[in-house]
């Protein structure tokens, strides 16, 4: 999924898109982002193509970490959620447990 349609399956228009992401899609994404920067420092790309190569390389490990957490729940790691409804699950939480608390 490009940038763009990541975006649009959340509903933003110029808000951060890592900022609305859940805990586990922001997880992943920095495992791809660590794994380039490894697999970088290691293979040493020159050019374009070669960095390609490597960038690619490293969201692949990401891709088939998602797809074994997908496996693992039958659930997507995906969501459309954004921080706002995020948010609101949070903040339902909490009151919930304050209204325990108060009983």
């Amino acid at each position: 999924m490009s940038t763009r349609q990541y975006k649009n399956l959340k509903g933003l228009k110029k808000e951060n898109l890592r900022d609305n992401m859940s805990t586990l899609e922001l997880a992943l994404n920095m495992l791809a982002e660590a794994t380039t920067t490894e697999l970088t420092k290691v293979q040493n790309p020159h050019g374009l193509a070669e960095n390609q190569k490597t960038a690619h390389d490293g969201g692949s490990v990401a891709g088939n970490a998602r797809k074994d957490i997908e496996d693992r729940t039958g659930r997507s790691v995906i969501t459309s959620q954004n921080a706002k409804q995020l948010n609101g699950v949070v903040t339902e939480l909490i009151e919930g447990v304050s209204e325990l608390e108060n009983e």
